[in-house]
């Protein structure tokens, strides 16, 4: 069987648009809230609910956006959900009061929630299947670069201009985008079978909800929960512990040992199938993690930031390779909304919980308790995937034989 072709004109378009897009969500997630506060006067909670309402917005276009994708097609979703950026990006200029801005944020995020889901679902429409790991693991190169990139120029553009010109770089990257899409030769017909969906009675969970992605996904939502912390509290944490100069370099190491280590990551999922990357990345996020929450020295933080890149910068690529793998071509689209879903609840979840925790076990412990929670969730992974798994080769043969 050939490689077949990945770096197609279709993945490098849907890539850079979920590059640029994810940088805005980066850019305005440092400066929606700075703005806030010297436009309207308002109070650190208030901007603050101003900042994280955006990522209420996201779970909610997710969990429509997989619906959207099996009735009219995965083509017709991004560009809809593209032109829904386009408008909510201009709306800034609109929101002259608090209450105006948070709808606003609100439904911004609703749209990046719809187009970050079905440009994942393009993705695996487009990659051969048996490159799927990597090319996967390519795309999700394009939201690391785009974290790293977004709040360097949301700081810069803060320093040298003001928020009406921060809006208009946000108003002209999402007219990129849009215009973008229309150079794709992306299937559009729905995905879903109407007629069936129609002879059942009541609205089902499976109508939003992918179940066969559910377990890996649920993997990744304990895993995204022991990274939250990091995360939400890095900057308070080298505060505390007087290595602020290192913990400034930290996302950087994170995401140059990710984009290192994420091509060949990848590529052995495809040859020797998910546990040979799966169990490795496990335990090197929690050596990774022991070692930031025992931290004295730079050198020593900036390591641990190097081994939580190679651990859980690549497991969860890998989960969302596998969550598209256990689930029928058909409903591609709703297993990368599901794999969404559970991921980012625990990210969103986790900074909540995990400070009413801080003042029992301090920031050591906390991040200390982490290792527990990544330890515990290799079992998770055994029980709820890892011992089903077979080899590429294997697989082949078995098929063979039948």
């Amino acid at each position: 069987m050939g490689k077949g072709k990945l770096w197609t004109k279709e993945f490098i378009v849907v890539s850079l648009i979920n590059t640029l897009i994810i940088m805005v969500y980066f850019l305005l997630m440092v400066t929606i809230a700075p703005y806030a506060v010297e436009e309207f006067n308002a109070p650190a909670s208030v901007a603050g609910l101003v900042s994280g309402i955006f990522i209420i917005g996201c779970l909610i276009g997710r969990l429509m956006a997989g619906r959207i994708i099996q009735d009219n097609g995965s083509k017709k979703t991004l560009r809809f959900g593209l032109a829904f950026f386009m408008i909510t990006t201009a709306l800034y200029y609109a929101a002259i009061n608090v209450p105006l801005l948070l709808i606003n944020r609100l439904l911004h995020g609703i749209s990046v929630g719809i187009v970050s889901t079905a440009a994942g679902t393009i993705v695996a429409q487009t990659i051969p299947e048996n490159r799927r790991g990597e090319g996967i693991g390519y795309f999700s190169m394009s939201a690391i670069v785009a974290s790293a990139i977004g709040p360097y120029i949301g700081i810069l553009l803060t320093r040298n201009s003001n928020f009406s010109m921060i809006f208009l770089f946000n108003f002209i990257l999402a007219m990129i985008c849009l215009v973008l899409s229309f150079s794709m030769n992306i299937p559009g017909q729905q995905l879903s079978n109407k007629n069936q969906d129609k002879g059942e009675k009541g609205i089902k969970l499976s109508y939003f909800i992918e179940p066969k992605a559910v377990p890996i996904s649920f993997v990744a939502l304990v895993i995204g929960f022991a990274y939250s912390g990091i995360m939400s509290f890095l900057s308070i944490y080298a505060e505390e512990i007087q290595l602020e100069e290192a913990g400034g370099f930290f996302f950087l190491v994170y995401a140059t040992f990710v984009l290192l280590s994420r091509p060949f990551t990848g590529k052995w999922m495809d040859q020797k199938g998910p546990n040979i990357v799966v169990y490795p990345c496990l335990i090197i996020f929690a050596l990774g993690m022991l070692l930031f929450s025992q931290a004295h020295q730079g050198w020593t933080l900036l390591i641990a930031a190097a081994l939580i890149g190679l651990g859980y910068g690549n497991f969860i690529s890998i989960v969302q390779a596998i969550a598209i793998k256990v689930t029928p071509r058909s409903r591609v689209g709703l297993a990368t909304s599901t794999y969404y879903i559970l991921y980012e609840l625990g990210l969103g979840v986790g900074p909540f919980l995990l400070g009413f925790l801080v003042p029992i076990t301090g920031y050591r412990g906390l991040f200390f308790a982490m290792v527990f929670v990544i330890l515990v969730s290799i079992i998770l992974y055994y029980i709820l995937h890892g011992k089903k798994e077979r080899v590429p080769n294997q697989r082949r043969e078995k098929e063979a034989t039948l």
